[in-house]
């Protein structure tokens, strides 16, 4: 068997985009900056940030501390290397922004990559940006939206033909999107399928980014370029940019234990949507969402749609649950009660990740993890779930026949 994780992450190195814009756009462009992090940088807001990545214990801004930041548009973006910890104790995890030289290569270079997944166990992979965020989200906030554009195609240019063209067995092609204009999106959509692209992140909820939602036909455009080349939509967690807290007080620890529920609040949003009746090929993968929930949420959704789809505007004829199992994909790291319960959620409808460089990942002990978790399983269902169902869902048929 051969493992494909569905949802890795790369960290951009810093020539993505002055080596792809046009001169004129290069200084507003997104490029990497040397910064004194313990400095106020004029507005007030985005000094608080830095000050607050800055601090050590006991609350103290910290000695002179020189990082290196994304600048787009004259906005700061820091944490160029969050949660880039493969090799790292828990102890070592932080907040703090990054240097490139405070990684591993792997993480921003797909030659190094392939070596780090050759050292994990694992035959390709699917990986997420990390500056423009796990959907492409950043691109939204840019006042010029033709720099915008052209950043998002040069985003997705350097993935197809720098990163995944590096070892076009070892990765799965994706691209994000100008979310700001569907019919732009079908465009890059249909120009990048061309050039090789293999899957399309897009935004787990559109409405809490200021876009309009599911339920309305903005997004026919997208979602029908999606299915007519076959390309599935990866909603990865926290894409929709709202995280799942409980209150101000809250530690860090809150959000990250309920992301999963993003992925809950999707489906939901999907399964009672139009969505799957006008585009009944399209396929979603919920990315980095665990596959536990989705015994007790598919039984929830029926129960409610058995009780009260009478007198409301939802589909009367097809049951929740069958359109989850023909449209829809989870996936998981280390989600044992997930396993335990898989075939309500589906054999065919579950698929594996690795999440290198984050901290949920299992690096270099991936492979052997997955045995451990697997063990009980019997080997036909182990193979669908580590490799078979992800070739069929992306489109990546095997090109070696040796394993690692």
């Amino acid at each position: 068997m051969q493992l494909i994780s569905v949802d890795d992450h790369l960290i951009e190195p810093p020539s993505v985009w002055t080596d792809r814009l046009p001169r004129k756009f290069l200084e507003a462009g997104p490029r990497i900056v040397e910064m004194d992090m313990s400095e106020q940088h004029g507005d007030e807001a985005l000094s608080a940030i830095l000050l607050d990545a800055a601090r050590g214990e006991g609350g103290h801004a910290a000695k002179k501390k020189m990082a290196e930041v994304w600048v787009y548009e004259g906005r700061v973006y820091p944490n160029i290397g969050l949660n880039a910890v493969a090799g790292k104790k828990p102890q070592e995890y932080g907040m703090d922004p990054s240097r490139y030289s405070d990684m591993l290569p792997g993480c921003y270079d797909s030659k190094a990559r392939v070596a780090d997944m050759d050292i994990d166990g694992v035959q390709a992979a699917l990986c997420f940006p990390s500056f423009p965020r796990f959907a492409g989200t950043v691109f939204l906030e840019g006042q010029d939206k033709e720099l915008a554009l052209l950043s998002v195609k040069a985003w997705n240019d350097f993935h197809l033909d720098e990163w995944a063209a590096v070892a076009p067995d070892r990765f799965i092609p994706l691209i994000i999107l100008p979310l700001w204009d569907p019919e732009a999106a079908a465009a890059e959509i249909y120009r990048c399928h061309a050039k090789g692209a293999k899957a399309i992140t897009f935004p787990e909820n559109t409405v809490s980014l200021g876009l309009p939602s599911f339920y309305t036909d903005h997004w026919d455009p997208v979602f029908r370029a999606a299915e007519e080349t076959k390309m599935p939509l990866c909603m990865h967690f926290g894409s929709s940019g709202r995280a799942p807290m409980t209150s101000p007080e809250a530690p860090m620890a809150v959000m990250i234990s309920l992301f999963g529920t993003n992925s809950m609040y999707a489906t939901a949003d999907l399964l009672f949507s139009p969505v799957f009746y006008k585009f009944p090929n399209l396929k979603v993968a919920l990315s980095e969402g665990g596959i536990g929930w989705i015994p007790y949420l598919l039984e929830r959704i029926d129960l409610t749609w058995e009780k009260h789809r009478w007198y409301q505007n939802v589909n009367k004829e097809v049951r929740p649950s069958d359109l989850f199992h023909k449209n829809m994909y989870g996936c998981f790291i280390d989600d044992f009660e997930g396993v335990s319960r898989r075939h309500q959620v589906g054999i065919e409808n579950i698929t594996w990740e690795c999440d290198y460089p984050h901290s949920d990942s299992n690096w270099p002990n991936s492979r052997r993890f997955a045995e451990k978790l697997l063990a009980e399983v019997p080997d036909k269902e182990a193979h669908q779930i580590v490799e078979l169902n992800s070739r069929e869902l992306y489109n990546f048929p095997r090109t070696d026949a040796a394993a690692i």
